[in-house]
């Protein structure tokens, strides 16, 4: 019995060890415009100087970086597909990894765009929240399929200006692009809404130290 718990749990760790490398670099690229947007829209009071507006392009570009970790799901029907491990390592631990890493780096998005809102409400342009979500949505659907399906990074726009553009404006101009960024700027409204309703009465319920009820 010793020996079959300690087999298990080796192969546990080996078959969670298998995807941490992509995990992390992913999940790191999701963290950056999550730490970009709580120094730029709450921890950044006053005028805002060209620094700050440096850094909030670079929030802009790496923002994608965010909700693409929902396409992440291809390497986990692949990992399904091609594994020899039993099902209950799939069940138990390749599931079960995926789904907490995808729902980090989708709240890391979702924290952004609540992070941008409250910085909106602050200087009382409350009004342009909504409109600041669905552009932000488009732009990361844009972003989503020029990295999923063109290859490109978020570093690009500094090492390859060009090619960049290139990439956008065909994907803008193609059938079969606009579909796929339709689509995916569909399936972001909807878990964004849902993700949004969760974070927020998540803070109702249990309000952070300090604040004001």
């Amino acid at each position: 019995m010793a020996s079959f718990l300690m087999a298990w749990i080796w192969n546990a760790v080996r078959l969670a060890g298998r995807h941490m490398p992509m995990m992390s670099w992913n999940l790191a690229l999701a963290f950056v415009p999550l730490g970009l947007s709580c120094w730029l829209f709450q921890m950044s009071d006053g005028p805002r100087s060209a620094r700050w507006w440096f850094w909030a392009a670079a929030f802009v570009l790496f923002l994608p970086n965010a909700p693409s970790v929902l396409t992440d799901i291809v390497y986990l029907i692949q990992a399904i597909r091609f594994t020899d491990d039993s099902v209950w390592l799939i069940t138990l631990v390749l599931i079960p990894q995926f789904f907490i890493f995808i729902s980090a780096g989708f709240f890391a998005y979702v924290f952004c765009l609540l992070n941008i809102g409250d910085y909106l409400r602050r200087y009382q342009m409350g009004r342009w929240i909504l409109p600041m979500e669905l552009g932000s949505h488009l732009l990361c659907a844009v972003g989503i399929f020029l990295g999923r399906f063109m290859r490109l990074r978020s570093w690009d726009a500094f090492s390859h200006p060009s090619r960049l553009l290139a990439q956008t404006t065909r994907a803008l101009f193609e059938g079969w692009p606009l579909f796929v960024i339709g689509i995916t700027f569909i399936v972001l409204v909807v878990l964004y809404a849902l993700g949004k309703q969760a974070v927020l009465g998540w803070l109702r319920e249990y309000p952070p130290v300090g604040s004001v009820s």
